[in-house]
Formats: structure tokens, C-alpha cells, sequence
């Protein structure tokens, strides 16, 4: 029973870790919000065409962006810990860190396009939108949403005033 409420307590605690992120972190926000758009379009209309294989490629794309942004900001809150002087050692473990963020995230995208540059696709999501003013309106206000959810939805923000 020890162990079943420790491993419980593990999936609680990065939880929470994910939540801090969401709720902290704008390049977070950013990332999983093109991750939510990438998975609406690939599961909610049929108009792309991927293997199992591709499928994979995305999601472990995806994952390493996320889990990168993560561990990301997990050396610079650490790094913070230690000092908040200037020091060179420290702002090389960030700038390395950040950049490991965008090697990972430039890779995603290329896999992305790699992966779903497929004309047809986007011809059919064209026809659709424009012959659904309806649904081209809500992917408007969507986009709109989106922008508020990342850039006023933070909590770094609010506890700075």
C-alpha cells in the first residue's frame, strides 16, 4: 500500500509541476497551444494522411518540446536558487538550456512540415472553412483565445504587482 500511495504521490507532484508550467511559464503556453491546434486538425478532420510511424515521430516531436521547456525552466529556477548575481556559469547553463529548447522545437517544426505538407489537405481545409463561415468564425475566435491564453494567463505577472 506504501508503494502504490508514493507512486500516486509522484503522478500528483508532476502534475502539479505541469499545471506550474501552464500557469507560469508563456513559452509553455506557447508550445501547447500549437500542440492542441496540431492534434484538433490531425484528429478532427480526416484530410491528412499519416502512418502509425508518422504519427509517432509527431508525438515524440511534440514530447521532447514539451519535456525540453520543462527541464528548461527547471535549471533556470534551480539556477535562480543558487543566485540571482550575474555570473557567467550560470548564464551559460540557461543560455544552454534555452537553447536546447530550440533545437528542439526548430526539429518539431520541420518534422511537421516534413510530415504534413500534403496540399491536399490543406485544399480540403480550405473548401471547408470557406464553405462553413460558421466554423471559420469560431477557429477566428479560437485563435483569438489562444492569444489571451498566453500572454494575460500568467501568474508570474499577477504576483509581480
Amino acid at each position: 500500500m506504501k508503494d502504490i500511495d508514493s507512486l500516486l504521490r509522484s503522478f500528483l507532484y508532476a502534475s502539479k509541476g505541469f499545471l506550474w508550467m501552464l500557469t507560469h511559464e508563456r513559452n509553455f503556453r506557447i508550445h501547447m497551444t500549437c500542440l492542441c491546434y496540431m492534434a484538433y486538425f490531425l484528429i478532427r478532420y480526416d484530410f491528412f494522411v499519416l502512418t502509425k510511424i508518422e504519427c509517432a515521430l509527431l508525438v515524440l516531436a511534440s514530447a521532447l518540446v514539451i519535456g525540453g521547456e520543462m527541464i528548461n525552466t527547471g535549471i533556470e529556477k534551480a539556477d535562480d536558487a543558487v543566485t540571482r548575481e550575474k555570473k557567467y556559469a550560470i548564464k551559460v547553463s540557461k543560455d544552454v538550456a534555452a537553447g536546447a529548447v530550440l533545437v528542439f522545437a526548430v526539429s518539431a517544426v520541420i518534422i511537421g512540415v516534413i510530415l504534413l505538407w500534403q496540399p491536399e489537405a490543406f485544399k480540403a481545409l480550405y473548401v471547408h472553412y470557406t464553405t462553413e463561415p460558421i466554423y471559420f468564425g469560431l477557429l477566428l475566435a479560437s485563435f483569438v483565445l489562444s492569444l489571451l491564453f498566453i500572454f494575460k494567463f500568467d501568474f508570474n505577472k499577477k504576483r509581480k504587482k
